[in-house]
C-alpha cells in the first residue's frame, strides 16, 4: 500500500492522509507496520475533542509533534517489521519484529535506539499491548500495594485489567473492582479480582480500603475512590479526564482522615523511586509480564487501517462489546 497516517481532523473524524517515508539515513532503519494497538483512554478524547487542544502531545515520545489541535497525527503503540537498514546498522536488524512508541502509520523511519525487540515467544498482536502493561507497571508502582492491604480498583478497561492481572500476584487482603459492565467484570475476576462489583454496590463490599486507585476514565469515580477508602489511606489517579472536570467533596471526611490524593502518569517515575527504578528498567519488567498476562483476551476488534473510522466509532458509541482494537495493515 501507499504510505499513509492516521490523522484526527475534528471532533469524531479520523482519516488517512499519504504521508513520505524517507529511505533510512546513517543509523536508521525503516520499519513496516503490521499492527497498531489504539489506546482507547487518551485516543478517544482527542477523537471526541475533549483534551486540551494547548496541551503538547508527549514530549517523552519522540515521534510525537506539536500539540493535540486538529489535525493531529497520533497514537504509540506499533509492531512491524524492519525493512531497510541504513549505513552503520547492523544487518541482524533486516526482518527484526519490534515495537515502536509512534503513532499510526503504514511505515515509518527512525533509530533502532527507538526500537524495542519483541521476543520470538510474543505474537504482534500481543506486542502491541506493551504500552498498556508498562502503564500498569507504573501504576503499581506508585501505587505501592502492601502486604495484607484491602485494594479497589475503579475501571476494568485495558489498562485497568493490565493492573489487575499485576496486583493479582500481590499476597492482598481483597482486590476488589468496580466496573459497570458485566463483560468487564467477568474478565477483572479472569485477570485476579476477588469481587467485582457495578458503582452502585461497593458500599455493600467494602468501604475501609486502604488503596483505590482510579481507572475508569470517569470523573464522577474519583469522588467514590475518596469515599471508599479509611483513615490514612491512598487514592492513585491514573485516569486522563481531558477537558472534563470532576466533582469532588472534599470538605467532610476527605480532610479529617487525611486521605492522600496523588496522580499517576507514565511519562515519569515516582522520585523516590529513581536510585533503583529507571525507564528501562520499567519497560523490562512490562515486558516480562507482557508474557504472563493473558492480553490475548483483551482484545476484541482487529480493524484494517484503511478502515479506521470505523475502529474509533466502535470504540465511542459500543463499549460493553469492546475493549482493545488494533488496526490491521496490508503488506
Amino acid at each position: 500500500m501507499d504510505d499513509a497516517a492516521l490523522y484526527f481532523t475534528g471532533p469524531r473524524t479520523v482519516e488517512t492522509r499519504p504521508i513520505h517515508v524517507p529511505s533510512p539515513d546513517r543509523g536508521e532503519v525503516r520499519v513496516e507496520t503490521r499492527v497498531s494497538a489504539i489506546s482507547a483512554g487518551t485516543e478517544l478524547l482527542v477523537y471526541r475533542d475533549e483534551a486540551p487542544a494547548d496541551l503538547v502531545a508527549d514530549e517523552t515520545i519522540d515521534a510525537l509533534e506539536g500539540d493535540l489541535s486538529y489535525p493531529t497525527a497520533y497514537g504509540y503503540a506499533a509492531v512491524g517489521e524492519v525493512v531497510d537498514t541504513g549505513p552503520g546498522v547492523d544487518e541482524a536488524w533486516r526482518g527484526r519484529t519490534v515495537f515502536s512508541f509512534v503513532p499510526h502509520q503504514t511505515r515509518f523511519t527512525t533509530r533502532p535506539d527507538a526500537l524495542v525487540p519483541v521476543p520470538e515467544t510474543l505474537e504482534p498482536t500481543a506486542a502491541a499491548l506493551l504500552p498498556a502493561v508498562e502503564t500498569a507497571t507504573n501504576l503499581v508502582l506508585d501505587a505501592n500495594p502492601r502486604l495484607g492491604e484491602r485494594v479497589v480498583v475503579f475501571g476494568a478497561g485495558v489498562i485497568g485489567l493490565c493492573a489487575i492481572g499485576l496486583l493479582g500476584s500481590f499476597p492482598l487482603e481483597r482486590l476488589v473492582v468496580v466496573e459497570p459492565l458485566e463483560s468487564r467484570r467477568e474478565l477483572a475476576l479472569a485477570f485476579g479480582a476477588d469481587r467485582a462489583v457495578p458503582p452502585g454496590d461497593i458500599g455493600t463490599v467494602v468501604d475501609d480500603a486502604d488503596l483505590a486507585i482510579e481507572l475508569s476514565g470517569d470523573p464522577r469515580a474519583l469522588d467514590d475512590a475518596i469515599g471508599t477508602v479509611g483513615y490514612d489511606s491512598r487514592v492513585v489517579v491514573g485516569s486522563w479526564y481531558g477537558t472534563k472536570r470532576a466533582p469532588l467533596e472534599l470538605g467532610g471526611r476527605y480532610h479529617r482522615d487525611r486521605i492522600e490524593l496523588r496522580s499517576s502518569q507514565v511519562s515519569t517515575i515516582d522520585p523516590t523511586l529513581r536510585g533503583r527504578w529507571d525507564t528501562d528498567r520499567r519497560l523490562e519488567t512490562a515486558l516480562e509480564w507482557l508474557g504472563r498476562l493473558d492480553v490475548d483476551s483483551l482484545i476484541t476488534d482487529r480493524v484494517p487501517f484503511r478502515e479506521a473510522d470505523a475502529a474509533y466509532e466502535r470504540l465511542d458509541t459500543s463499549p460493553e462489546s469492546t475493549l482493545q482494537v488494533l488496526l490491521t495493515y496490508d503488506t
